[in-house]
This record gives structure tokens, C-alpha cells and sequence, in this order.
């Protein structure tokens, strides 16, 4: 029993973790280039998940993200454009920012089944991110007030190309760094 509970903490190796790849979103998450089509900018935030699940697995990776929310939540500016608040979350693209919890969840959990498998990784991130997509674009078509194909092309369609290249991006690179601090026994 006792072995069970101290496998289900956090060490601090593991706080550590979370804690730098929080950071490591909240750099990446404000950067974004917004495109006069569409109410959602091109944003960083979805590949630093991927890395950060790269790195840590769906539920460090989760946790990481989710506390990534919750600073912003807070007014940190760390959202898209250097934006931050309950606004945010609750406007017309925070259909998006919490989808990312389910791609999270989902990239992570077929990067840690498929350990090593660089296209299962990618398989992962794109069925994550076609979660993300669908609860996004259902946020953004009532928020918007616009039906949910028009909020397919606002919010998805400009964005596939981009997204891809951020799941190739991170798949290699995330697995070449995986690797490493799988040898540095880090991970």
C-alpha cells in the first residue's frame, strides 16, 4: 500500500519538470501573429504542449498546461498576444485554450503507449488537435454568434499547414530531446 501512494506523488524532479515547461509555454504562448480572416491569431501555445507532452507524458504534460491556464487566468499575461484574464478564457477563443487540455491528454498518452515511435506521436497530436479544432470551433461559433462551418474555416482551416509543421517540429525534435533525458535518467 504504501509503495502504491509514494508512485501516484510528485517528486520534485517531477514539480520541476512541470514547473520549466510551464515557463516554457508561458515564452511561447504570448507570441503569436494574428491574420485579419479570423478572431484566432497563429499561436505558439499548441507547440509547446506538444513538446512539453513530448517531454513529460500526458499527465505532467496536462498538469503543466492546466497550470499554464490558471496563470492566465489570474491576469498574467501569457495568453495569445500578451493577454491574460477570465475575458479570455471565456471569449470567443477560449474554446481553443481549453481544448488544448484535450489535446494534451491525447498526444500524451500516445507518445507514452508508443515510446520511441516518432509517427504515432504525430498520429497522437493530430487526433488531439482535431479535438482541440472541434471544441473550438463550437466555442467559437457561439461566442461569434456564426455557424459552426464558418467557424471551421475562422478557426481551423488557415491553421492546418502551420499546425502540422508544429507537430513535425516537435515530434523530432521532442524525440531527439526525449531520448536524452531518458540517458540522463531526467525523465
Amino acid at each position: 500500500m504504501q509503495a502504491e501512494k509514494s508512485k501516484s506523488k510528485f517528486s520534485i524532479k517531477d514539480l520541476t519538470l512541470i514547473a520549466l515547461m510551464t515557463a516554457v509555454t508561458c515564452v511561447l504562448g504570448p507570441l503569436s501573429i494574428p491574420i485579419p480572416v479570423s478572431p484566432v491569431p497563429i499561436s505558439f501555445t499548441n507547440l509547446a504542449i506538444y513538446l512539453t507532452v513530448m517531454l513529460l507524458g500526458w499527465k505532467r504534460g496536462t498538469i503543466s498546461y492546466i497550470v499554464y491556464l490558471f496563470i492566465g487566468l489570474v491576469g498574467v499575461p501569457v495568453f495569445s498576444a500578451f493577454t491574460a484574464g477570465p475575458q479570455k478564457l471565456l471569449g470567443p477563443t477560449g474554446g481553443y485554450l481549453i481544448g488544448f487540455i484535450f489535446m494534451a491528454i491525447i498526444a500524451g498518452l500516445f507518445i507514452e503507449k508508443f515510446d520511441g515511435k516518432i509517427p504515432m506521436y504525430f498520429v497522437g497530436m493530430v487526433l488531439g488537435t482535431i479535438v482541440t479544432y472541434a471544441f473550438g470551433s463550437a466555442w467559437l461559433a457561439y461566442e461569434a454568434g456564426m455557424t459552426f462551418k464558418a467557424a471551421i474555416v475562422a478557426g481551423v482551416l488557415f491553421y492546418i499547414p502551420g499546425d502540422v509543421a508544429k507537430m513535425i517540429i516537435a515530434a523530432v525534435l521532442g524525440g531527439v530531446i526525449r531520448k536524452r533525458l531518458k540517458r540522463a535518467d531526467l525523465i
